[in-house]
């Protein structure tokens, strides 16, 4: 029951919760906002439709307005003169899957065929490739990051509720016009067919749209495809530093809240009195066999001790330090002090003698060899890929520069599997086996390891690489 448990919790994390709160909060592997000094977007949901369409292009070509429009596949396969109508008109089409159905239902591959088949729409009737992607609802999973990098994934800045007709033309002006500011992604809706929608309700958006769109003109902002916000939005960037987002702590907050789940739903337990860097859980190993560097083997469903990192704590730690050099300093001194109490608390099980190993998996992994652990390639296997994304976007959260650290030492950051025979274990860090001295070589062992990873993870500091080890 608690493996089922588990797999369900994965489940929901990898392939749901943490795509969504990444994506949606952290602009993770989407664009949802520019950064430029005239320009807004106007992007418009699941057209086309034989009624508003052809007025909403024709509103566009009276401001000389450019728009992008993210169409149903099965919409777009009825009035194929409307795709080519925009082509020709200069705006951007991009893909809404085939039918205006969320990706957390279905399956990867249905999502795939989805998106293939309005793709092939969009090129039969504009002789044009769509790299443009909106999922219904933006609602991403797992598979939209790792299995579509060659579309760019849309979102927004802002939305305005124009699906529903009582939100009124009134309303619905006062609302557009609060975002009336550079770099701007308006989400809209050029037909009221889908589930949720009022059939009418793309007469009111085009109302408010005009006096938007005169509003914007008359303020010297200029109507953009999302291809060309983007464009101008990497210049920017180019010669102005990313700030970090206001949405950071709410999102670590987010993601620390999902941990302290994990940890109540499968019982981790605190190294010593807590405070600590590690919790811990016993549970019956799953996988491949692990050969270790003592000759022993941990085999599958032999008995583990499963070790965590504390995040928050972490979390804590990096913001506080001045470089990665001394998150290392901290850890290994964690270190130091957890398998000790690790080996003093596992003593007082009545399972103790049936434990085989010691397990985990991380990223800072380097050195860890010099405390007694092995160090093994994930398999590449659907739970290596998860783990893989999963410890990458908990760096990208925790680390104060965010996700452009980890994009930037991608190859150097791979999550692998750390695992020590309990012969081994109790060896170095039993109260009898003399864990001092243990333990002083284990910390001069794993010093240069830890100091190289944290070189490749440090925040840009030039005197970062010059700091020593104490």
């Amino acid at each position: 029951m608690e493996n089922l448990m588990l797999w369900g919790f994965y489940i929901l994390t990898f392939y749901a919760f943490l795509p969504g709160l990444i994506s949606r909060t952290f602009g993770f592997r989407v664009f949802k906002r520019g950064h430029v000094k005239n320009e807004i977007s106007l992007t418009f949901d699941d057209g086309p439709d034989p009624k508003y369409t052809p007025l909403l292009l024709d509103l566009l070509a009276k401001y000389d307005a450019k728009a992008t429009f993210f169409v149903v596949g099965a919409n777009a396969e009825k009035y194929p003169e409307l795709l080519r109508r925009m082509s020709d008109e200069g705006h951007v089409i991009g893909i809404h899957n085939y039918v205006h159905k969320t990706n957390w239902l279905m399956r990867p591959r249905e999502v795939r065929r989805q998106i293939n088949l309005t793709s092939d729409i969009i090129r039969k009737a504009t002789r044009t490739i769509p790299v443009y992607y909106r999922p219904p609802w933006g609602i991403v999973n797992l598979f939209d990051f790792s299995r579509l990098g060659y579309l760019q994934i849309i979102l927004w800045s802002s939305m305005f509720g124009d699906w529903r007709r009582r939100v009124g033309v009134r309303r619905l002006t006062k609302r557009m016009l609060k975002k009336l500011r550079p770099g701007e992604v308006l989400l809209l809706h050029d037909c009221g067919t889908t589930l949720g929608a009022d059939s009418d309700a793309p007469a009111n958006m085009l109302e408010a749209l005009e006096v938007y769109l005169k509003a914007g003109t008359q303020s010297g902002f200029r109507f953009v495809t999302i291809a060309e916000m983007i464009e101008l939005s990497d210049r920017q960037r180019g010669r102005k530093p990313r700030k970090t987002g206001m949405f950071k702590p709410l999102l670590v907050n987010a993601w620390l809240g999902w941990e302290r789940l994990f940890h109540l739903m499968f019982r981790l337990e605190p190294v010593g009195e807590g405070g600590g860097m590690f919790y811990y859980r016993v549970r019956p190993y799953h996988g491949k066999t692990l050969q270790l560097q003592d000759g022993q083997q941990i085999h599958n469903n032999d008995k583990i001790v499963e070790l965590h990192f504390d995040n928050e704590r972490l979390f804590k730690v990096m913001n506080k330090s001045k470089s990665l050099v001394q998150v290392a300093i901290t850890m290994i001194r964690e270190v130091e002090k957890a398998l000790p109490l690790i080996s003093r608390q596992l003593a007082l099980r009545t399972d103790y003698r049936e434990l085989r190993g010691i397990y985990g998996i991380s990223l800072i992994n380097r050195g860890s060899e010099g405390f007694g652990f092995t160090v093994l390639e994930l398999p590449q296997n659907l739970f290596g890929r998860m783990t893989r994304l999963y410890l990458k976007m908990l760096l990208g959260v925790l680390h104060p520069t965010g996700l452009q650290r980890v994009t930037d030492r991608r190859a150097q950051l791979t999550p692998k599997i750390m695992a020590m025979s309990i012969e081994e274990f109790k060896k170095r860090y039993s109260s009898g086996s003399g864990p001092e001295g243990q333990l002083q070589q284990s910390a001069a062992d794993v010093k240069p390891g830890l100091k190289d990873m944290a070189r490749e993870l440090n925040y840009g500091q030039e005197k970062t690489a010059k700091e020593l080890v104490p």
